[in-house]
């Protein structure tokens, strides 16, 4: 990997382009062989990748997006900077994305967008989801940065509805060397908008001949470019995105082999993909326990990280306080802030290494027993 990566980072210097050149040209046309997309626009971020989805799909100020209480703070944030309004649904505990029913309890006369995101390890309920944003009228969009290489009855996450995003920070499946994103979609306008929305608005500076739009059709564009240090990295590590998922899925195995039936934890991953063309990704490896704090604290003492996804709901974010929810409002969503913990999960982890954690994970829920 590391000769390719110094070959394209070489081919980079030469050139003297350094944002917004061939290389993301090329990063474009390969991401969209791989996911199927019809088009695919690199960004600076998943973040930005989110917003300008959201503008080129037609959200205007105040319209009301349904997303789900439990998930990055970009999936909300992203839609107060594209000048919507967020509203919070609860998740089904076993996926963590948005409750159908929740969903449909949800919708207000405001509501003009949903959007579904696929967390962890596997994706949605896209199928429900769609089905009630068919019956009031709004457009699905998919927060997907997590979800490269998912898929439902052979669709790539990302391309169910108007569009969906990738985020290659660092941590992903498939990453980068600091910041970069990306918009899949199937729909030329759609493309077309965000390529002109991320270089200043400038319909025409395109790299792989998006539609031309009207200038005065658009939100006033920001500079989202893709740097060519990223995009080169990206099209090194692409060819081995397979061989990686495998990987994960293998230390995703020894993970539940060893975890299975312990007392003490509450829920494991469970996989959704059960049909042809269907395929869950893990990005992460996520359990529940009661004593999430003092678990992080134990495994930290024998030199164990570990990441809390997510310690505050979205809907009680400071940032979001102004919209009035208060603690049970959102009870799964709640739940999970509290006992979710992933567990150490990358490429380089080797089966010895879960050994490790688990007998680490084991020990403590057993002496929480013994204590009680």
């Amino acid at each position: 990997m590391w000769p390719a990566i110094e070959k394209g980072l070489e081919d980079v210097f030469l050139s003297g382009k350094f944002s917004h050149g061939k290389q993301v040209g090329h990063l474009e046309s390969a991401l969209a062989a791989y996911t199927g997309a019809r088009h695919v626009i690199g960004v600076n971020s998943g973040t930005d990748a989110l917003v300008l989805l959201l503008r080129a799909c037609g959200l205007r100020p105040g319209d009301g997006v349904l997303v789900p209480a439990y998930s990055f703070f970009a999936t909300a944030s992203a839609v107060v900077l594209a000048g919507g309004r967020p509203q919070f649904v609860d998740i089904d505990p076993e996926t963590y994305a948005m409750d159908p029913v929740a969903l449909e309890a949800a919708v207000t006369d405001s509501s003009r967008f949903v959007m579904q995101v696929h967390l962890f390890h596997t994706m949605a309920d896209l199928e429900a989801v769609t089905a009630v944003a068919r019956r009031h009228g709004l457009t699905v969009v998919e927060d997907s940065a997590e979800a490269i290489g998912m898929r439902r009855g052979g669709v790539h996450a990302g391309l169910h509805g108007a569009g969906g995003v990738l985020s290659f920070f660092p941590s992903k499946t498939l990453g980068a060397l600091g910041d970069a994103g990306a918009v899949l979609t199937d729909d030329p306008e759609v493309a077309g908008t965000v390529a002109a929305l991320r270089h200043h608005g400038r319909p025409g500076r395109t790299l792989n001949n998006f539609p031309a739009i009207s200038t005065d059709s658009v939100w006033p564009g920001v500079n989202s470019k893709m740097d060519d240090i990223q995009a080169a990295v990206l099209l090194a590590k692409l060819p081995l995105l397979e061989e990686q998922i495998e990987h994960r899925a293998a230390l995703a195995d020894a993970y539940t082999a060893r975890l299975k039936g312990t007392p003490g934890i509450l829920r494991l991953p469970r996989t959704t993909a059960q049909g042809p063309g269907d395929r869950d990704v893990f990005y992460v490896y996520l359990i529940e326990v009661e004593d999430r704090d003092a678990l992080v604290d134990h495994l930290d003492r024998h030199g164990i990280g570990t990441e809390v996804y997510y310690p505050l709901p979205l809907p009680h974010q400071p940032a979001f306080a102004g919209l009035g929810h208060r603690p049970g409002d959102f009870p799964n969503a709640e739940a999970a802030s509290r006992h979710a913990v992933a567990l150490p999960f990358h490429a380089d982890l080797d089966t010895g290494d879960v050994d490790r954690v688990c007998d680490t994970v084991r020990s403590f829920l057993a002496a929480r027993r013994t204590a009680v």
